[in-house]
This record gives structure tokens, sequence and C-alpha cells, in this order.
């Protein structure tokens, strides 16, 4: 049964599959089906462009859309890499590199190298010098989710 509906691939065929690949890039975004619903376009054109004369079988339209599918996604991915511009707030989801330079009060000692300072109304583990309670410092850097800091 699989092998008579490959057998009778047509050209309308090419284009539901091609526009359903498109409908499901629109219910699951992520530039992804795009790609393969314009090589299933574009291999329904072809075979309704040339109708009869398209003298291969259905094994040739296959491979026509896996090579096709190959180039669009390789065009897509330049066309959509670059359009990456620079933003104007590069740190904007980066929350603990937006704290490098800020003061703050250690809300824990850091003994052994580890405490607790408080930024905001929140607490973050801290690296640096073993230094008191209620000792200002400087945020450093920022690596894995521990702020490093030193004493001003």
């Amino acid at each position: 049964m699989l092998e008579r509906l490959f057998a009778e691939l047509g050209p309308w065929n090419w284009i539901v599959l091609g526009l359903l690949l498109m409908i499901l890039e629109v219910t699951a975004p992520g530039i992804f089906f795009l790609w393969f619903g314009i090589a299933a376009l574009i291999v329904g054109g072809f075979v309704i462009l040339l109708g009869e004369a398209f003298p291969f079988g259905w094994q040739v339209q296959v491979i026509l859309f896996l090579v096709l599918s190959l180039i669009t996604v390789f065009i897509g991915r330049k066309l959509v890499g670059a359009t990456d511009a620079e933003s104007d707030e590069p740190l904007l989801n980066r929350r603990g590199e937006q704290l490098i330079g800020q003061i703050v009060t250690l809300e824990e000692a850091t003994v052994n190298g580890r405490g607790r300072a408080r930024v905001g109304d929140s607490l973050w583990r801290v690296t640096g010098p073993d230094l008191a309670a209620g000792t200002p410092v400087k945020i450093v850097g920022i690596d894995q989710g521990t702020l490093r800091v030193e004493a001003l």
C-alpha cells in the first residue's frame, strides 16, 4: 500500500505536504519545517510545470525533495544567521553579568572563599577572600551563577 502511494506521487501531494509543513512551522515555530515545506513546494512546482514531460518516477521526486531540503536549509541558515544584529542591550537576559561592577554587602561571612551577598531583594552565592558579614565588596565577575567578589 505504501509503495502504491509513492508510485502515485503527484504534484498536489507535494504541494499539500509543503503547506502542511509550513502550517506545522506556524504551530511549532523554530524555522525548521519552513525549509522542508519550501522544498516540497518546489518539487510540486517542478512536477506541475513539467507535467507529463517529467520522465522520472517517484524515486527521483523523493531524491529531488531531499536535495532541495538540504539546499533550502543551508540557504535559510545563511539568511537567518545574516540578520543577527547587535543589540542595544546585550546583557538584557544576563542578570549576573549586569551586576559586575556593583558594590554590595556580604550577608554571610565568606569562609573558605564562599559566602552570600544581598543584591536587591535576593541572596547570591559569592566567592572571594575570607571577609566578615556586613563587609562591602565589589562584584568582579560571575561563574556558573556564583558571583566573584573582591574587598574594597
